[in-house]
């Protein structure tokens, strides 16, 4: 894809603070291509950092009932930071990809997080993989559910590490498409299946939460 390119070309031109609430800021990150709605949960003096990005339709909670603000709220908790990040077009691999990395590139240089962990679900598996290929600051993926489309940099991903979250019982995409991205990416990776679970990641919300809260205090430590 011509994401690396473009990424270049993209550049954050100011932040725009609109409201605080329980600590989380509501932000406007503006670019010469646009404005990008985020939900920043700070941690005085982090050098860590996840973004987080939804799946097709965009969105700022994720799957799982609110997994995305539920888990971001623990991770401060260990002093790691978030970012939840709400797609300029969502369906748009590419632009999509250049938010993401607008998001990181915000996290690095207003935030001063020097390493970061990207979370995608569905669509936004896709995205996270494309833009942690792209990104130095980026140590570590996590694809939840992830479509298969828009995944052809996985095996440029190491030394990053990968995890692959999917549910057996998947009803858009099948556990195959986190198996075929598993077979090509290179290691450190990980690939982990729930039984019966959907794409929704309803029936597994426990286990996902506690999983995934490994995975990045682990691979993020402080």
């Amino acid at each position: 894809m011509g994401g690396k390119q473009k990424a270049v070309s993209v550049k954050l031109n100011a932040v725009v603070h609109r409201a605080t609430h329980e600590g989380i800021e509501e932000l406007l990150l503006q670019t010469n291509v646009g404005n990008i709605n985020v939900r920043y949960h700070p941690v005085d003096e982090a050098s860590t950092a996840v973004v987080w990005v939804g799946g097709a339709g965009g969105g700022l909670t994720g799957p799982a009932g609110g997994l995305y603000p539920r888990l971001a709220g623990q991770l401060t908790n260990q002093g790691i930071a978030s970012l939840r990040l709400d797609y300029r077009f969502p369906n748009n691999l590419e632009n999509c990809v250049i938010d993401t990395l607008v998001g990181v590139q915000y996290l690095k240089h207003y935030g001063n997080h020097a390493r970061m962990a990207l979370v995608g679900h569905s669509f936004g598996g896709a995205v996270v993989i494309s833009a942690g290929a792209l990104s130095e600051e980026v140590v570590t993926v996590v694809a939840l559910s992830s479509q298969t489309y828009g995944t052809s940099l996985a095996d440029q991903l190491s030394p990053r590490s990968l995890l692959l979250m999917h549910g057996t019982a998947d009803e858009i995409l099948p556990d195959d498409c986190s198996r075929h991205i598993y077979q090509r990416a290179h290691k450190p990776k990980d690939l982990r299946l729930y039984n019966g679970c959907r794409h929704g990641l309803d029936e597994c919300r426990d286990q996902i939460d506690a999983d995934l809260m490994a995975w990045l205090t682990k691979q993020l430590p402080r």
